[in-house]
């Protein structure tokens, strides 16, 4: 994995400190992607557990917004086809995914099968972004 300067580094205890989350939708970011998923997902054909978390019908959800800025660090969202190679190689393009970014890469947080399970929910989503962060052996920066 490529390094860079701005990675904090690990804190006292050993755990890796996270620089930023970055979360990958299972929808392309075009123009034509975003009305595709919006018809496919209101007939039933395309699904996103990450886009029901952070967004309503239209534009994200305000408790998504209100968990962003409880977060200690950057919250970066792509979309399948617009997301950097870096983070790519570390989930196998598997969508939805949520990772973080420490001093040694990309550390996959929460899988699409976890985030199916949180049914839209923002609060069982960032119980488990804790969770996760500390099973990981990860910690947010103070």
């Amino acid at each position: 994995m490529t390094r860079s300067v701005e990675w904090v580094v690990d804190d006292q205890d050993g755990n890796q400190k996270i620089r930023r989350l970055v979360g990958v939708y299972n929808a392309k970011g075009s123009v034509g992607g975003e009305l595709a998923y919006f018809i496919g997902a209101r007939l039933g054909r395309a699904h996103c557990a990450l886009c029901d978390i952070t967004h309503g019908l239209v534009r994200e959800r305000a408790t998504w917004k209100a968990f962003r800025l409880r977060v200690p660090v950057p919250f970066d969202t792509y979309h399948r086809d617009d997301q950097p190679a870096e983070v790519r190689a570390a989930h196998g393009d598997r969508v939805p995914v949520v990772l973080a970014a420490t001093a040694d890469g990309f550390v996959v947080l929460v899988d699409s099968d976890e985030l199916s399970a949180f049914a839209g929910s923002v609060e069982q989503f960032s119980h488990a972004i804790d969770a996760a962060v500390t099973r990981a052996g990860l910690s947010m920066p103070t």
